[in-house]
């Protein structure tokens, strides 16, 4: 949430565990060392599978989940998906997995990461904003 960058995803066909598990994997490969980290989810049964938290504890990650029927927890993944909607999903029909697989990271590294501007983050990208927020003066403020 610091940057409304999207640090880990997966895809398939079918939401499981091993799908949350990947995508928390990829995120930690990206952050590098996360102990103590909050991951914030929704009440998905991949989530509250044994392997995903073993992943949580494996990398003394904080676990926390939005509550039943509380669906601003998770606006923000919500507001994200409704934009991968209407700028990837909604623009092409897509004649193989791989083809929205490739469709969708160019979206989110180049675009969304790279491009979009925020409100929330001074009008910059997410990209221009952890540059400017992990600078050695921001991190000494």
């Amino acid at each position: 949430m610091f940057a409304n960058k999207i640090v880990g995803y997966s895809i398939d066909s079918r939401m499981k565990s091993s799908l949350a598990v990947l995508a928390l994997e990829n995120a930690i490969v990206m952050r590098g060392d996360v102990a103590g980290c909050v991951v914030h989810s929704d009440r998905g049964s991949q989530f509250r599978s044994r392997k995903f938290l073993h992943a949580l504890n494996r990398h003394r990650l904080v676990g926390s989940m939005g509550r039943v029927a509380s669906c601003g927890d998770n606006a923000a993944m919500e507001s994200f998906f409704a934009l991968l909607q209407k700028n990837v999903l909604d623009r092409h029909s897509w004649t193989t997995q791989e083809q929205l697989w490739i469709a969708i990271v160019t979206w989110i590294e180049r675009t969304y990461h790279r491009r979009r501007r925020q409100a929330a983050l001074g009008r910059l990208t997410p990209v221009e904003f952890e540059i400017i927020m992990n600078t050695p003066a921001a991190l000494a403020a």
